[in-house]
């Protein structure tokens, strides 16, 4: 029997629509459960074929049991090990290098350092910063927000410097950036499932939180919405998230990512609303289903393709391709050697 469980906290909807809608495709083999864990041995297996994780971004215990379970087979959705080393401001650069539309954004130094942190820790920051500069690149208004953070959470919107310094001085000792804002007369967010199926749902983010995604849209030009999709599969498929969100703002045409760091992305049945829900609901269904095909096989753990600025590429080509490279440097200076061996006999004769 293969098991499929779903990890999560305080969301009370999505998590048993999850559970029963795959139990109700009555699929022979496959069982799906909310997880139940506590101590956890290194060698033993997590009894998981597939796991869908809600949570572990907000405990760390869960965060370590995952990819404890990736080592030992477990499918999970998403890497815990990627969406450990991930961060908005990467995320930012990597858009930019794939052709897709994102605001400046500069990554700034954090106001307040930890307690261990001294000056002598900072002899390679400079001081004091470019404040100018910083501001002439990326213009007001703007948003000052976490370098990794969600919910909206310690994000103001500034609109000269008076207003940057005095937002700046509650940001305590997280790292921040500060992103040029967009006029938008557009915004979207859209649901990306197993890199392959994109919902596009109208959002508004100036709305009270449980009123952003707007029910009742107009008609929207259907090239900007094709490439609104193009964008998010992009995004998505180079990052390797198989359950996001990516959030759009549109100004003359033109949509900006904003916010492409969301794997366990909001799925409440009273926010996003019913239609949505049951899409939602659907398709991971079916992505956790056909991830359990693949359970015992650990996956390639590489991200050097699109570190490396060859986005697109497997970790295992970039690996095999790595090989190629060495192995024709070995036989290059097997060569170069044998022709100087020659050449010192020729002198010698």
């Amino acid at each position: 029997m293969k098991k499929i469980g779903v990890l999560f906290g305080m969301e009370n909807t999505f998590p048993g629509a999850l559970v029963d809608r795959i139990n109700s495709m009555n699929l022979d083999g496959i069982k799906a459960e909310f997880v139940c864990l506590g101590g956890v041995r290194l060698d033993v297996p997590s009894g998981y074929d597939v796991i869908v994780d809600r949570i572990s971004h907000d405990l760390p215990f869960y965060r370590a049991y995952l990819k404890n379970a990736v080592l030992h087979g477990t499918q999970v959705i998403n890497n815990p090990f990627w969406w450990s080393a991930d961060d908005k401001f990467f995320n930012y650069a990597l858009a930019e290098k794939l052709g897709v539309a994102v605001p400046r954004t500069v990554l700034l130094p954090h106001k307040q350092f930890p307690p261990e942190i001294n000056a002598q820790s900072l002899r390679n920051l400079m001081y004091p910063l470019d404040w100018d500069g910083i501001f002439d690149y990326v213009k007001f208004p703007a948003f000052l927000k976490p370098h990794d953070g969600g919910g909206w959470r310690d994000v103001f919107h500034v609109h000269n410097p008076q207003e940057f310094f005095h937002a700046y001085d509650q940001t305590r000792d997280l790292c921040m950036t500060l992103q040029a804002a967009v006029k938008f007369t557009e915004y979207f967010r859209c649901y990306v499932v197993g890199q392959s199926e994109v919902r596009i749902m109208p959002y508004d983010p100036k709305r009270p939180h449980a009123e952003r995604y707007v029910l009742d849209p107009p008609v929207y030009p259907a090239k900007l919405l094709k490439r609104v999709e193009k964008d998010a599969l992009t995004l998505c498929k180079a990052l390797g998230y198989d359950l996001n969100t990516v959030e759009f703002a549109v100004e003359d045409g033109v949509p900006y990512a904003i916010d492409f760091m969301n794997p366990a992305p909001d799925a409440d049945l009273h926010s996003v609303g019913a239609a949505s829900f049951e899409w939602i609901v659907d398709a991971v269904a079916r992505l956790a289903v056909k991830k359990a095909g693949l359970s015992g096989k650990t996956p390639e753990l590489r991200w050097a393709a699109f570190l490396g600025g060859a986005s697109g590429v497997s970790g295992s080509t970039a690996a095999k391709t790595a090989s190629k490279v060495a192995a024709k440097k070995t036989v290059a200076k097997k060569t170069a050697k044998k022709a100087a061996v020659k050449k010192v006999a020729k002198k010698t004769e």
